[in-house]
């Protein structure tokens, strides 16, 4: 029996060319690449978690890559990446590569080291 999926090199189908659709093209470039390390499921790792897309939604919306990572199943990452506590948010990208460990609960801090480039009305 013929599905659709015989049909979709015939048209213009968003699964025939999911990069260059229109929404690509209008998206803004990924700007920072952020990883996050957490020891499971702890209460500080869950801050950390919830504390960073927090951040990265209001400050970085749409131009952010988060990547969570728990310590124990990625422990060859962790060890490259020269992990030694967690919760720890490594920015990758853009230069300089900077980390933070604890809970992310630091916002000031936090946005001052991920170089954000907001201004505080503090």
């Amino acid at each position: 029996m013929a599905n659709g999926k015989r049909q979709a090199g015939k048209g213009s189908t968003p699964e025939a060319t999911p990069d260059k659709s229109a929404d690509a093209v209008h998206r803004p470039p990924i700007e920072y690449l952020l990883r996050l390390y957490v020891t499971g499921p702890s209460s500080v790792s869950a801050r950390a978690v919830v504390n960073a897309r927090r951040i990265c939604e209001a400050h970085l919306q749409g131009r952010y890559q988060l990547e969570i990572l728990n310590v124990a199943d990625n422990v060859a990452m962790a060890t490259k990446d020269q992990i030694v506590a967690a919760p720890t948010l490594i920015k990758l990208a853009p230069l300089p590569l900077k980390r933070f460990i604890g809970d992310m609960s630091n916002t000031e801090r936090l946005i001052q080291g991920l170089d954000v480039g907001i201004s505080s009305t503090h």
